[in-house]
């Protein structure tokens, strides 16, 4: 028998955490007879609106199996807590833009309490709310669903956006997320959609053909400093960017969505909580990959112009996107 091996190992050139569980191998991947997420299965039962259920197949726990120790590399236990969050008992929709503003309001609301709820745990360091849509990402079931990482490490990414902008603030006394926001409300080139509360937009450097960023126009760090109105409408603002993105072309939209907020303890004044939406097709049938240059190199290169991709985008909003749908 194998034995299960479920580790954090330390990637001495980069830097940076590796999860290492080979507990996820035992995954179901798109099964077509049965769908563990729809009602009446056995861990979900009935009368539900939004579920949010600890992963049966994790890569973290909270009871995490020894780390292996070598004689030259560092390794650690992967203490820590993963969720499925499953947004619907509808299992044949596109995605979670096909629910209502309230439908999708509730998701929200359901993932912030959680938040709240494991931030009493000093061993967490970090909440981390991710959604994978689209055979092309590797979604192994496809029942409307997100996931929420909850880790004892900054993800390499996040901790980046924590060093600069802690950088820009001591040089500027300034949070250069706000500045971003004052930027695209000037040049309005790139800005997809907005509302009181939030404004989205194809970022100037976008690495990804169709990622969109949605930032609070209020300066906020963490889920928690969301109140009730901010939900609804950034409940608005996802239905209908990521409508949007299910229109541009025949075929939906691949994408990765992710919520950037401050870590769960300490105060991160100099940081912007946002959301970023990796959508991955450059044109019809034609997907980007990272690649040769993004993947070994580190730097993304991008075959349009944001600004092209923004008005195509906006394009599609204004034919196929309400609130009311």
């Amino acid at each position: 028998m194998k034995k299960q091996v479920q580790e954090l190992r330390w990637d001495p050139i980069l830097g940076e955490w590796v999860m290492v569980s080979n507990i996820r191998e035992s995954r179901p991947w798109q099964p077509k007879d049965f769908c563990p997420f729809c009602p009446g299965a056995p861990e979900t039962g009935y009368g539900w609106d939004v579920l949010i259920l600890k992963n049966r197949y994790p890569m973290l726990s909270e009871e995490p199996l020894e780390p292996y120790r070598h004689r030259f590399y560092n390794s650690s236990y992967s203490y820590g807590k993963c969720y499925v969050v499953i947004e619907t008992p509808k299992h044949d929709l596109d995605d979670i833009s096909d629910l209502s503003v309230e439908e999708i309001s509730k998701v929200i609301h359901m993932v912030r309490d959680k938040f709240i709820e494991e931030s009493t745990d000093k061993r967490l360091v970090y909440f981390l709310f991710f959604r994978n849509k689209g055979r092309e990402i590797g979604v192994s079931l496809t029942h409307p669903h997100s996931q929420i990482y909850i880790l004892p490490f900054i993800p390499v990414k996040v901790f980046r956006e924590l060093v600069n902008s802690n950088k820009y603030y001591q040089t500027k006394k300034q949070c250069i997320f706000c500045n971003i926001i004052k930027t695209e409300l000037e040049d309005r080139e790139r800005i997809v959609y907005s509302n009181s509360s939030w404004i989205a937009f194809i970022p100037y450097y976008a690495h990804w053909p169709f990622e969109v960023h949605i930032y609070p126009y209020r300066h906020i760090q963490t889920l928690r400093d969301l109140n009730n109105n901010d939900i609804t409408l950034l409940a608005q603002t996802l239905k209908i960017v990521l409508c949007g993105l299910k229109n541009i072309f025949e075929n939906p939209m691949p994408y990765i969505l992710v919520m950037h907020q401050a870590p769960i303890h300490g105060n991160y004044y100099f940081y912007h909580f946002h959301i970023e939406i990796y959508g991955i097709y450059r044109t019809i049938g034609k997907q980007k990959f990272a690649a040769g240059m993004e993947t070994g190199g580190g730097n993304f290169t991008y075959d349009s112009t944001p600004e092209e991709a923004a008005e195509i985008l906006r394009n599609a909003i204004d034919r196929k996107c309400s609130l009311s749908q």
